[in-house]
């Protein structure tokens, strides 16, 4: 997208008082506010300086939810795996590297969305702009800090830019605050409609006000508040649609189709904007996706093709999910992370009526939905004699998740709002307790505060 890939290389001169930690940040005070947040332009810059941090986090979701899951395993570790192995073998420490470096992307992309709340509401700017950015500023620190809810619970928050002082006495939020901040944002949005339906020309791509409701959909299920869940996704059902092939969703060249509802954008085009190939191997026999993901697909699935292999280059195989050529002059390919897309609220909106009131009715909201998202890809329907009460129906919807999403970083995050993470896990040998359904809290962050009343450290992680 022209817009992206023009300003996030001038946010780097708009933000360069940030580093990478938010408890090495330079204090607020030494950001020449007064000078670059004047201009429609100067916030827009700033914002999309807040979209950019989420390209540095496409590892995140590999790392912590795929392998973490029964989707992807690594039967040793090799020369820079070893962070990951333990990840997927349910063995890693406080020192982990991937979660520190995760960590620090997160909060220095909530210090750069902090910067832009700080200032908006006073911008001279059109009132509409002024939402707008706003709301993209919000839902991203939403975003954020719900993904650091889901791997380590409550953490340190902040609605404003904090000095180094200030963040040194930050303590850890309880699941209460985390939730009224997450969704109180998220509400905001909706309630106020600081977003607009869709977007033309350049801006094709940014956050809409569906991409809010259905963030808040996802929020409200994670932490158990499935009516209003289902109330909120009832108002993004028919706003998109899917594809009559799955397959097409992922295409290159159909970015922003009309199932994609948020996804973070890559130009191959342009420097720095691209990235490199998505779960390459040099042989597909060495391929990391666990027999339990291949044969969760019945004959005839679709969806099961796209995990399957193709040449990229000699001796480089690619998933057809992800498959794209590279640019000969950048040598980076830009297929884009969806991060929401339709199928998602069809499922996550069967999930909380079920969760609601289980129907046996073969007419029912729920089974339309699920089917919905079934018969895209198969040619039968699911029967619901074949679901005959909650327990059931919310095994088929987490079977139907994990055919559906796969390495997009749904699947850990799904078996455990669903309540099913260490029944699977030890299926496939990996008999966990309640403790590991969190990640250790980096103890670099831990030293760093050294204040067990403030920051302290998940149970039973050294």
């Amino acid at each position: 997208m022209k817009t992206y890939s023009k300003l996030i290389l001038l946010t780097a001169l708009f933000i360069s008082s940030c580093s990478e930690s938010f408890f090495e940040l330079e204090p607020s005070n030494n950001v020449t506010t007064e000078k670059v947040y004047k201009t429609a332009e100067d916030f827009n810059i700033a914002v999309v300086g807040c979209y950019s941090k989420l390209q540095g986090q496409v590892g995140f979701y590999t790392e912590c939810c795929e392998y973490r899951s029964d989707n992807m395993y690594l039967t040793a570790p090799t020369a820079g795996t070893q962070d990951r192995y333990d990840i997927d073998r349910f063995v890693e420490t406080a020192s982990n590297g991937l979660l520190a470096d995760y960590w620090e992307n997160f909060n220095n992309g909530v210090y750069r969305c902090n910067l832009v709340l700080e200032q908006i509401n006073d911008a001279n700017i059109d009132g509409k702009l002024k939402n707008q950015y706003k709301g993209e500023a919000m839902f991203i620190r939403a975003w954020t800090y719900f993904n650091m809810y889901r791997i380590w619970g409550g953490v340190p928050t902040t609605r404003k830019p904090v000095s180094v002082s200030e963040a040194l006495n930050i303590g850890r939020s309880s699941d209460e605050e985390m939730f009224n901040l997450i969704a109180g944002d998220l509400k905001q949005i909706v309630d106020e409609s600081l977003l607009p339906d869709s977007y033309s020309g350049n801006d094709v791509g940014r956050i809409t006000l569906g991409a809010a409701q259905t963030l808040l959909g996802k929020v409200y299920l994670t932490f158990h508040k499935n009516e209003e869940a289902r109330n909120v996704l009832s108002q993004v059902i028919d706003k998109y649609s899917l594809l009559p092939n799955p397959g097409d969703v992922f295409d290159v060249n159909n970015k922003n189709n009309r199932e994609i509802i948020f996804a973070v954008r890559f130009n191959k085009d342009v420097v720095d904007e691209g990235h490199g190939y998505w779960h390459s191997v040099s042989n597909p026999a060495n391929a990391t996706q666990s027999p339990q993901l291949l044969a969760c697909y019945t004959e005839g699935d679709l969806r099961k093709d796209l995990i399957s292999y193709t040449l990229a280059e000699s001796n480089v195989y690619i998933f057809k999910k992800f498959y794209d050529v590279k640019n000969a002059t950048t040598s980076n390919t830009g297929n884009d992370q969806i991060l929401l897309r339709y199928a998602d609220v069809l499922l996550m909106y069967s999930e909380a009526l079920n969760e609601i009131a289980y129907s046996n009715s073969p007419t029912s909201p729920a089974l339309q939905r699920l089917n919905e998202v079934h018969t895209r890809s198969c040619s039968s329907s699911i029967d619901i004699s074949s679901l005959p009460d909650k327990d059931s129906f919310r095994r088929a919807i987490m079977l139907e998740r994990q055919r559906e999403f796969p390495y997009e970083g749904h699947r850990w995050f799904d078996l455990v709002r669903m309540g099913y993470a260490k029944e699977v896990m030890a299926a496939i040998g990996h008999n966990i307790d309640d403790f590991q359904l969190l990640f250790p809290i980096p103890k670099s962050e831990i030293e760093r505060i050294n204040n067990p009343d403030l920051l302290w450290q998940n149970p039973r992680y050294k």
